[in-house]
């Protein structure tokens, strides 16, 4: 007999993970789900609002998520995307889950990915004068 963990971490401020562990007993399945969610830490770039930069659509297997900016309509989602969105830090975003399978696993993942992809915004370049 074995448990199986899955886990979602974050800092409320942008960064977030997501792991699994396996093990004969709880206590180290929690660990080594703790050590993998660690290493699998992603870094969003949120908004003044708390919000994500532009709309996004990810598939990872079955599970398929849409994501979009909401200004001051607070957190719209459900299952575990509302978990790895709230352990982000964001706080403005429309979610829907197009899936026709509920895994919850398969749809933290892809929600993750999703939030990988969300584009950088380039350094705005610093206005220097000569005399």
């Amino acid at each position: 007999m074995a448990f199986s963990v899955a886990m979602v971490i974050g800092n409320r401020k942008g960064k977030v993970g997501l792991g699994t562990g396996k093990g004969i007993d709880t206590a180290i399945s929690i660990e080594k789900a703790l050590r993998a969610a660690k290493k699998n830490l992603v870094t969003v770039e949120l908004t003044k609002d708390r919000s994500i930069r532009h709309n996004i659509y990810n598939k990872y297997s079955s599970a398929k998520v849409r994501l979009e900016p909401a200004p001051s309509r607070g957190l719209v989602a459900g299952s575990a995307v509302r978990d790895v969105l709230e352990l982000a830090g964001i706080t403005n975003v429309n979610a829907k889950i197009l899936s026709p399978s509920k895994n919850k696993l398969n749809i933290a993942k892809a929600t993750i990915e999703a939030l990988s992809m969300i584009k950088k915004s380039k350094p705005k370049p610093v206005a220097t004068t000569t005399a």
